[in-house]
């Protein structure tokens, strides 16, 4: 993403998936590539984009992995989550891995920030609105940061801020605790994951899991129930075969006849013939996976307002971004239902769940462009 920052963003975007192979092989693999979608990407810019000569380009970074952040433009990785593994990159400064990668294809970029998606979106939405008082992703994977008093945070060392607040990243998709309604599907799904015992939440209610956890019902029910006929649909045994986006149609579709279940049933399992009774159980499945996750999702935002002791008639807004909030609407109304469950009518019309587009790259370059090393030159 590209930006332009004053009285209003502009911005320039381009979304690149990221190859699976790029995934678990070699830390050097995978930033060459980011360095060359990057490289390709300036090499495209528009004429309102050109900078001033002399200038060097900025770069605000966004890693939605927890890091052991140094200061605010270094971080040595601690671990990889959401299907990434990449053994060689764990214990190194990703910024470090980014500079020598873009320096190999001649980009004269400067890392001025290193953030994550979620305190990128706190930021975004902070930017335009005071009342956004913490952020939540709901996307591949999860994570939530909140913005807490100074004072109130007792490992912090040193000089207090001089706002008096500061930006708590809560990694909470790593949050484990025995009142955590997990199942015997959850059990084997973290046994059998690339990173068993950690990021327990965030494998009950991201988009990365959710689909996953669906197939194994399906699964169990085809093999003690004959859910499917007498023989098991040899694709039903694959893992990750069933994906969220798929879950999603299922569970939406209102067609009197639930003809997308079929058909999803029919591509993906290779299940030729499905019942109407079939295809309302399988929405039933969906119904009850995405929400337990939209609820404790919403549990956990409760759980910080009530840490932030936020009034009930205190305006407060969540800024929220990623594909499972965005585009799985069950999922998003659940989320609003459960509010209304815990905090009641009237102080749940005061908290607002607000979809904060692209939160994280703009967050990633209000950050940058705050910290920049032109900013000096620019103000005098």
């Amino acid at each position: 993403m590209r930006v332009q920052l004053g009285g209003t963003i502009k911005q320039e975007c381009e979304q690149v998936s990221i190859p699976p192979h790029f995934m678990v092989g070699s830390s050097h693999e995978l930033f060459d590539f980011i360095a060359g979608v990057v490289a390709k990407f300036v090499a495209k810019e528009g004429e309102d984009f050109h900078l001033p000569p002399g200038r060097q380009r900025e770069l605000g970074f966004t890693f939605s992995f927890p890091v052991r952040q140094s200061s605010l433009a270094s971080g040595t990785l601690i671990k990889w989550t959401k299907g990434f593994f990449i053994e060689d990159t764990v214990g190194e400064d990703v910024v470090g891995e980014l500079k020598k990668a873009m320096e190999k294809v001649g980009l004269d970029m400067r890392v001025t920030a290193l953030i994550n998606d979620t305190v990128g979106t706190l930021a975004r939405g902070r930017y335009t609105d005071p009342d956004v008082v913490a952020a939540v992703i709901l996307g591949t994977g999860t994570n939530a940061a909140y913005v807490e008093s100074a004072q109130a945070i007792p490992k912090l060392e040193g000089d207090l801020p001089k706002s008096g607040d500061m930006v708590i990243n809560m990694e909470w998709g790593n949050f484990r605790s025995t009142h955590l309604p997990l199942t015997e599907y959850d059990q084997s799904l973290d046994d059998e994951s690339l990173n068993p015992g950690e990021q327990i939440f965030e494998k009950i209610i991201s988009g990365m899991y959710l689909g996953e956890i669906v197939r194994r019902v399906l699964l169990r029910m085809a093999e003690e129930a004959s859910f499917f006929g007498d023989s098991i649909p040899p694709n039903l045994k694959i893992p990750f075969i069933l994906r969220t986006p798929d879950m999603s149609e299922m569970h939406h579709d209102t067609s009197s006849d639930l003809k997308v279940v079929g058909k999803k049933l029919k591509d993906i399992l290779e299940v030729t013939s499905s019942s109407l009774k079939m295809r309302r159980m399988v929405v039933e499945v969906c119904d009850v996976v995405a929400s337990r996750g939209a609820r404790l999702a919403t549990a956990g935002i409760v759980g910080i307002l009530k840490k932030l002791e936020r009034g009930e008639k205190e305006r407060s807004v969540i800024a929220v971004d990623g594909a499972l909030f965005v585009h799985y609407t069950e999922f998003r109304n659940c989320m609003k239902s459960t509010l209304k469950e815990l905090l009641g009518e009237a102080a749940s019309d005061r908290v607002i769940l607000e979809h904060s587009n692209d939160g994280s790259g703009i967050g990633a370059a209000l950050i940058a462009a705050s910290h920049s090393q032109y900013l000096p030159v620019e103000e005098s």
